[in-house]
Parts: structure tokens; sequence; C-alpha cells
């Protein structure tokens, strides 16, 4: 079976053609996205839920790294919070939670921090090293008292599309994996705007898409139905991408 990594990564023109022509292409998004439910279940079947994906060295960062999605919300709302440097930001934490939360960005500062070098591998066809510093989802999520009914984590961002604004999820075995983080710092600074400042979403066995960019609100869930048009992100509801990215 061919890696989807190799597909995605390689050679193959209908990728490096660029994300808005494989989106408008219904044979391209069929051939891309095909068998979701396949994927998904014989990787997470044969694989270690909990496996690491690759870190690299310092040296092994890209000179460049571009931003994917938008690279700036440019709402008059997070004009606003971008021009006082975020003091007056807050990120949400509610849903199936025993005590919904309101964090700064300074209180997330404070939190444990994980910092790992990684691969981010876009749909585009491109990728890079970077590095990332956030305290982990999991902390988050427990210091809100996540329950056990939850079964989804949802990430609701700043910036639109189409004027919706962006949303994503992830399962419980994701958020609580030990590279999944809410990443306030890359390569060695604070987030800048176009790479989704003050706050974004690193999970790291997945593709970019799923990285949420621009956090404002995350829930926890027991299921996905209520969100979007039912699949779980903007991109899986709109173009038919797979809501499990595993790479």
């Amino acid at each position: 079976m061919i890696a989807r990594r190799s597909l995605l990564t390689g050679g193959a023109g209908l990728l490096l053609a660029g994300c808005d022509r494989v989106v408008q292409n219904p044979t391209a998004r069929r051939i891309l996205f095909a068998g979701e439910d396949m994927q998904r279940g014989l990787q997470r079947a044969l694989s270690d839920r909990a496996a690491l994906a690759p870190e690299f060295r310092p040296d092994q960062m890209s000179p460049i790294f571009r931003a994917n999605g938008t690279h700036n919300p440019g709402t008059p709302e997070y004009a606003a919070l971008a021009q006082n440097n975020f003091a007056d930001w807050r990120l949400a934490v509610g849903g199936l939670v025993d005590t919904p939360r309101r964090f700064t960005l300074a209180q997330l500062r404070t939190m444990p921090a994980r910092t790992q070098i990684t691969r981010h591998d876009c749909v585009e066809g491109w990728s890079a090293i970077g590095q990332w510093t956030g305290p982990l989802l999991g902390t988050v999520l427990k210091a809100a008292g996540v329950r056990r009914s939850a079964r989804y984590v949802v990430f609701h961002c700043a910036d639109l599309f189409g004027g919706i604004p962006y949303y994503e999820s992830i399962d419980m075995v994701d958020a609580f994996h030990s590279q999944t983080i809410l990443a306030w710092g890359m390569n060695g600074h604070m987030l800048d705007v176009a790479h989704g400042a003050p706050l974004r979403l690193r999970v790291e066995r997945q593709l970019g898409y799923k990285h949420a960019k621009y956090l404002m609100r995350i829930d926890a869930v027991a299921s996905l139905d209520g969100i979007g048009l039912g699949k779980g992100g903007y991109w899986e509801d709109h173009v038919d991408y797979d809501w499990y990215a595993g790479i």
C-alpha cells in the first residue's frame, strides 16, 4: 500500500499544482481523499496511537517556513487583539468540562511547555521543519476538567473562509498525544500573525490543515453531528477532505 505521506509529498503533479486546483477538481478530490474509513481504520489498527512523529535537530530546521492557510484573519476584532499584543485575547475552553475556563496568553505561557522540532506536511504538496513551543493540549483540557463522555475536541478560530469561522476537530486519543500542543512559540519567538498568533494547534501526526490557527475557543464534545455540516472541519464539510488526516 502506498504510504499517504509518499503520495502527498512525492512528485505527484496533482499536488504540486496547488491546493486551489485540487479543491476545484472533483476527480482529484476523490483520488486524494478516497477511503477515509479504510485508511483511518487501518492506520489506527496497525499503528501505535502513542507513537511519536519524527523530531529533528535545530540544524535541520527549514530556512523558510511557509504560512499555510490564512495569513491574517483580517477582521476588525482580530486586528484589535493584535494591536494590543493579544493582552485582551482569551482562549475559552468549554463543552463537556466541569469548569469552563478562559485562559489569557500569559496564563498559557506559565504552564509546563513542550518544545519540539517537527515536519509540517501541507496538502498543497510542500513540507517544512520548524520548532514549536507550548503546553500540551491535554494539560489545558485537564485544567478545565474534561469529562469522560467527551469523544472529540473542536477548535474554533478567528480566521474566516467564505465568511465562516474556521473550525477543526480531533479525537481524544490525538488530543492527549504527547506531541499535541497549543503552540504560542515558533522557532524561538512568539508566533507571528501569518503562522497563527496568538495560539495554534500542533497535532504532529496529521496533515497541516488539521493544525488550526488563530484559536479562540475549544469545546469538548460527544459527537461531531452538530459541528458545521457534521464532518468535523471546514475543509471536510466543504471540499471533502478526510476528517482523519494521519500521516
